[in-house]
């Protein structure tokens, strides 16, 4: 347990600590944004979490190859989770990431295997103009969040002219029995919807289904941000 504090320590510190220096140096590529998603469900990795409508706020830090930030889902229903990330674009379009998740209904500072309320994942992952490719992998067992420690997760998604073709295959959590098996297959569409000559609205939709809980889902969601509204990636199943 003393191990996952520090890594968590040290994950924070790494979101932190660049921050300050780079904060004022706006000409030089740093920028601050914020924004909030509104989806019709949440649906993770092909399993759905919480009830009903979800309300997805975001603060985020870019600065050259690295961006960091933290995201938030909350339903009517008590479902809460506060998520913080951060991650590096490395060249020839390869990434890597860290990511802590946090159940905000639990005690935050758990960290033990029998009731943790935090995961740490790491993620490697590749994209390019029509290809997004994603390993991840979680380094701790948590008994109140429900990951085993070692869980695995791979997605790949491909996109066409009109729509993206998504594929996750997991272990651990992302499974029912926590076998190694397709947890995710989904077809997403995004489309502007013109409402004025100067305004338009994102919208994005997706149909997923979990072979693993033979289980089908759809969601739609829009996004708001300081720049306006866009499209989120948060829409999508999150890496």
């Amino acid at each position: 347990m003393l191990q996952l504090r520090l890594l968590y320590l040290f994950f924070v510190c790494a979101i932190a600590l660049p921050s300050q220096p780079l904060c004022a140096q706006e000409s030089e590529g740093s920028a601050w944004t914020a924004g909030a998603d509104i989806v019709s469900s949440y649906v993770w990795r092909g399993s759905r979490q919480g009830k009903g409508p979800h309300l997805q706020p975001s603060v985020e830090y870019s600065a050259g190859p690295l961006t960091a930030g933290i995201w938030g889902t909350f339903d009517l229903h008590g479902y809460k989770e506060v998520d913080l990330y951060a991650a590096i674009n490395l060249p020839g379009g390869f990434n890597v990431s860290l990511q802590d998740y946090y159940l905000a209904d639990l005690p935050w500072a758990d960290f033990s295997s029998e009731s943790g309320s935090h995961v740490l994942e790491a993620g490697f992952g590749y994209e390019s103009e029509n290809v997004s490719l994603m390993a991840n992998y979680i380094f701790n067992e948590a008994g109140g969040i429900g990951s085993y420690g070692g869980d695995l997760y791979f997605e790949s998604r491909f996109s066409f002219d009109y729509f993206t073709v998504i594929m996750g295959v997991g272990n651990g959590w992302h499974t029912e029995d926590g076998r190694f098996t397709a947890c995710s297959i989904g077809l997403e569409v995004g489309r502007e919807i013109s409402v004025s000559d100067t305004f338009t609205l994102p919208v994005t939709a997706q149909l997923i289904y979990n072979p693993d809980q033979e289980r089908l889902f759809i969601t739609a969601g829009v996004s708001i941000s300081t720049d306006g509204f866009v499209i989120s990636p948060r829409l999508m199943p999150r890496p």
